[in-house]
């Protein structure tokens, strides 16, 4: 188990395959998945599939990691970093089973990948996506720094796009 970062409460880590039953479980809530424009996994055998095939770490040195929680070992969901060569932008996402909305996990979580993104691999930009329906989420953005840029077409439906720079210092 490759342990990425470490927050008061929590340990973001790489997924494993043994996270394909709790990744299905999470995709199978449509209140988790309802801004996503993800389906859900058919089968576990299917979420095993994915997580097989996830390439991200290799590819990128980053990805989206699981969240766990130091108190109890519990696989609350996943946040990280994702890098979208089409774009040559990095953003961050997050989601989490519902039972653990509304207790920061999701802004800790963020707040953590965002800095990891700047001191650790140097990034220059970070972006957000998320449905502009999505309040909770737009919230956790802010939060953790990101700036409202623009609007955009996200699988049909309204989208906005947030975004926050490394700030320059000089010395």
């Amino acid at each position: 188990m490759k342990k990425i970062i470490e927050t008061e409460r929590l340990f973001l880590r790489e997924l494993m395959i043994e996270d394909a039953e709790n990744f299905y479980e999470l995709n199978l809530n449509p209140n988790v998945i309802r801004y996503t424009g993800n389906l859900p996994f058919a089968d576990v055998e299917e979420a095993k599939h994915f997580l097989q095939h996830y390439k991200d770490y290799n590819e990128n040195g980053y990805g989206r990691w699981a969240v766990i929680n130091k108190s109890d070992n519990e696989f609350l969901g996943w946040c990280g970093l994702k890098y979208d060569p089409t774009t040559n932008e990095t953003d961050i996402g997050f989601r989490f089973f519902e039972k653990y909305w509304n207790k920061g996990f999701a802004t800790e979580s963020a707040e953590a990948c965002v800095h990891y993104g700047f001191e650790r691999l140097k990034l220059k930009k970070i972006i957000g996506r998320a449905m502009f329906a999505n309040k909770a989420s737009i919230k956790v953005l802010e939060k953790i720094g990101l700036s409202f840029e623009k609007e955009f077409n996200f699988d049909g439906k309204r989208g906005v796009i947030y975004t926050i720079e490394k700030v320059k210092t000089s010395i």
